[in-house]
């Protein structure tokens, strides 16, 4: 261990290490754990050294969600369109799995972080490249939302509200009461319906890999039927 420490302080600091540091530490503990003095301790150096690659922690959690998307493939040459959206998307999703954090982070930022622009610009351009007019592709990635990104905003996940306000929202259970299901019996059809997933990314709810795809799926679907009618927002 007294090893491992002496050889942390005489590694050079420097941005790169310094992000995949927090990255680490944030897939260990989660997000709200994550401090530039547990960063310092961490990487075995005093906080102020921090401040020399990264001005303060927005600035830091910027960098780690550019690392994070740095995980995802990158296009395949020569692919059609759809299946290399799918399979970037679902890329994406994948490495959320391994950094559940992350899309908490993301929702988080004001303005897109490098990494993330740079990824959506080439979402577009395999959309562009596919036959996709500008006006189309414009709605698509409207259309595709956060799921572009391998996740999507689920409507009954108290836990991401729980995030942003301190205290979650209520959730309709899985077995709902029987007044409650006589009141919303569309919802208790679906409640009692939907195949759940303790290992999803989000927690237990019907954000499940099959949901997932099956959705996804369904939009990809839709899209290249729009892209076959020539389809423009002027139709509306």
């Amino acid at each position: 261990m007294v090893e491992q420490a002496e050889t942390l302080r005489r590694t050079p600091l420097n941005r790169d290490r310094i992000l995949r540091a927090a990255v680490s530490l944030a897939d260990e503990a989660g997000i709200e754990s994550l401090s530039m003095r547990n960063l310092a301790h961490a990487l075995g150096v005093v906080p102020m050294a921090l401040y020399k690659h990264v001005a303060n922690k927005d600035e830091l959690l910027d960098g780690m969600i550019d690392v994070i998307v740095g995980e995802i493939e990158p296009p395949v040459p020569d692919a059609d369109w759809k299946s290399a959206v799918r399979r970037r998307v679902l890329s994406a999703r994948q490495v959320l799995r391994h950094h559940p954090w992350a899309p908490l982070a993301i929702e988080s930022r004001t303005t897109a972080t490098p990494a993330v622009l740079a990824y959506l610009d080439s979402i577009v351009g395999t959309l562009r490249a596919g036959g996709f007019s500008v006006d189309l592709a414009h709605h698509v990635m409207h259309a595709m939302g956060s799921r572009i990104l391998g996740f999507s905003q689920e409507l009954f996940d108290a836990s991401r509200r729980a995030g942003r306000s301190g205290a979650g929202a209520p959730v309709p259970p899985t077995d709902l009461p029987p007044e409650v299901a006589a009141r919303f019996p569309h919802l208790a059809e679906v409640a009692t319906a939907a195949a759940h997933d303790d290992g999803s990314i989000v927690g237990q709810g019907c954000d499940d890999q099959f949901e997932f795809e099956f959705a996804l799926d369904l939009l990809l679907d839709g899209i290249e039927r729009l892209r076959r009618q020539g389809w423009t927002s002027a139709h509306r």
